[in-house]
């Protein structure tokens, strides 16, 4: 039988979760506008896949960051061949980052973190008032 999870718990994974996501925006947006000598190595976008489990002990659902895939575009051809990264063709190719979504993210990404800050600030108070309620 295994422990049921605290308020604490699935509010601390929920905020480890979107630190990852905020740690893969920043990155979006710090490669936007890279370029790269072939498709391959340019720079893809990158997401977090999250996974939901629900806590049987403690009737709660947890999110965990499964794993980290690049997603969006494929990175835009653009012929510029006094690039010194440039093909033999002449073409270099920039990171399709699309930096109003990313940016979008961000702000979600700051909001749900904030969200669980307060659910912990909310339960340490409920916990407090609770403990002197008994004195």
């Amino acid at each position: 039988m295994s422990t049921p999870m605290t308020i604490f718990q699935v509010a601390g994974r929920a905020m480890s979760a979107q630190l990852v996501r905020m740690n893969t925006t920043a990155s979006n947006l710090a490669n936007a506008g890279n370029s790269a000598g072939s498709a391959e190595a340019a720079y893809k976008t990158m997401k977090p896949v999250f996974r939901t489990a629900f806590d049987q002990a403690s009737g709660m659902a947890t999110v965990d960051v499964e794993r980290v895939v690049a997603a969006g575009e494929a990175p835009v051809k653009r012929y510029d061949p006094a690039n010194p990264m440039a093909d033999k063709d002449g073409n270099v190719f920039d990171a399709a980052v699309d930096e109003s979504r990313e940016l979008v993210d961000m702000i979600e990404t700051a909001r749900g973190y904030q969200n669980n800050v307060e659910v912990m600030q909310t339960a340490k108070s409920l916990i407090i008032d609770t403990l002197k309620m008994g004195r």
